[in-house]
């Protein structure tokens, strides 16, 4: 391992998840980290940030929690917790990546 990244275990299975799957989280992450440039400030930059937030999601492997293609896994499934964790981190860095007043 390199870079810094960790592979988080499985609640359920204590195996390692893989780096290219979409629950894998490296352990410089956390959900406060503003993952774009610029905040979302106002309608004058949304396109850009929509650009850059989709950019660095698609880069992190997490589109998946925004563009709803992974779906939220059935209470008590394997991947029940790893889906609830990966998804309470996107939106993390999501509403670290606007204005306060975005955000009420």
């Amino acid at each position: 391992m390199t870079g810094g990244e960790t592979h988080v275990s499985s609640s359920s299975t204590d195996k390692p998840i893989d780096i290219s799957s979409p629950y894998f989280l490296s352990s410089t992450g956390h959900p406060c980290l503003n993952i774009v440039g610029d905040n979302l400030l106002s309608d004058g930059n949304y396109n850009d940030w929509v650009n850059e937030m989709t950019n660095a999601l698609h880069a992190k492997n997490k589109f998946v929690f925004v563009d709803g293609s992974l779906l939220k896994p059935k209470d008590g499934s394997k991947d029940f917790m790893n889906w609830k964790r990966c998804n309470a981190m996107v939106r993390g860095w999501l509403v670290s990546s606007m204005e306060k007043r975005f955000q009420e």
